[in-house]
């Protein structure tokens, strides 16, 4: 029988996970049954449960890591100190960035949470919630502060992440930009637009 093989910087719960992740934006997280994640790893079916206990809780990791990733990235710039403009970008070139170089599990976490059990649903949609308004709060500071046009700040920021979520066309693309020039092309357009 196959064991499941893992390298120095992960364990084979970290490689069970990046492969659900790969196979639930495929297929969809309801249409991905355990035996295709066995299939993809190449084990058994049963070995899968050594280290995992459902699809359910590989879901549950998959969002609740990258909703963290992005709550601490917007803690650590709130309290830089730069002018709202900036802290816009540097939100921004974080989602891009994670767009880019976890493409997968950021896919995931975000068209495939509506699938979480409870008691995860709520608290993964709080968060969602909470990470906007944050990202929104940090607009009206700049609307405040004459840095940012006058807009609606929630509008703003539902336009900017929708954006990000574009990524997913250029991961499609057969003739594709280098990543730093989709970053800075980005940032351009989106803070670019912003700006008073």
């Amino acid at each position: 029988m196959a064991k499941i093989k893992s390298s120095k910087h992960s364990t084979r719960k970290d490689v069970i996970v990046e492969q659900a992740a790969s196979l639930f934006r495929e297929k969809g997280y309801t249409a991905t049954s355990m035996r295709d994640l066995a299939e993809k790893v190449g084990v058994e079916a049963a070995s899968l449960y050594n280290h995992i206990s459902s699809k359910a809780e590989i879901l549950q990791e998959i969002c609740f890591t990258v909703a963290t990733e992005f709550m601490s990235n917007i803690e650590q710039v709130e309290l830089k100190p730069k002018n709202s403009l900036e802290k816009v970008e540097d939100i921004l070139r974080f989602h891009i960035r994670m767009m880019i170089n976890k493409y997968e599990t950021v896919y995931v976490s975000d068209r495939e949470w509506k699938h979480l059990n409870e008691p995860y649903l709520p608290n993964f949609q709080n968060q969602r919630r909470a990470y906007r308004q944050r990202f929104a709060a940090v607009i009206e500071e700049g609307i405040r502060n004459g840095e940012i046009k006058s807009i609606d700040a929630p509008t703003a920021v539902l336009i900017v992440l929708h954006a990000v979520s574009g990524i997913e066309s250029w991961h499609r693309s057969k003739r594709k930009i280098p990543a730093d020039q989709l970053e800075e092309n980005m940032v351009l357009m989106l803070v670019g637009g912003l700006k008073k």
